[in-house]
């Protein structure tokens, strides 16, 4: 499957693939993962990459990595999701060492719930937050969701959902940087 590429105005979401490889295992070694099931071995770092590929086959949307377009820099993994046992789809975003601060997590996150609402044609989304992750509470916060309910993963524990407002809701529209 061709996966779509999105274009912010900084950022280039573009499909995972092996390049990735040790971007995500930094990432998944580092205490930085501890929201998103981390740290893990460079062996689970590695097929959580073929997870998030895999995705793509078997949903046919899923997460984009993330890059600094005037650099190429991959500073994080955002999109889609919707496992088996997730309570309905969402919008997740993980950035990796030195991306924060920046932005860029919202940036990507609206891209992508743009791209969910206006071109696959969700009339609702989620994102689901650790308690403790404050910085990814202000991401949903930042995108106008608000904190709807709460979920107990019987693998990732107790999350809270973020509900997204819904397209009509949306007073700047969608974006137009697919491709």
């Amino acid at each position: 499957m061709k996966i779509p590429t999105l274009h912010t105005e900084r950022l280039t979401l573009r499909g995972p693939d092996a390049r990735d490889i040790e971007p995500m295992r930094a990432f998944y070694a580092s205490d930085r993962s501890r929201f998103v099931g981390g740290p893990l071995t460079a062996e689970l770092a590695w097929r959580h990459l073929g997870t998030e590929i895999g995705h793509w086959t078997l949903r046919g949307y899923g997460r984009w990595m993330v890059e600094v377009t005037e650099t190429g820099e991959i500073v994080g993994n955002v999109g889609l999701w919707n496992p088996e046992g997730w309570p309905e789809p969402e919008i997740g975003w993980d950035l990796f060492e030195g991306a924060e601060g920046k932005g860029y997590a919202t940036e990507a996150a609206l891209a992508a719930r743009a791209y969910a609402y206006d071109v696959l044609g969700w009339t609702t989304v989620i994102s689901l937050v650790k308690p403790a992750n404050e910085a990814s509470a202000r991401v949903a916060a930042r995108m106008g969701a608000f904190l709807d309910t709460e979920f107990t993963h019987e693998r990732w524990g107790h999350m809270q959902v973020w509900r997204h407002p819904a397209p009509a809701d949306i007073a700047d529209g969608g974006m137009e940087a697919y491709s």
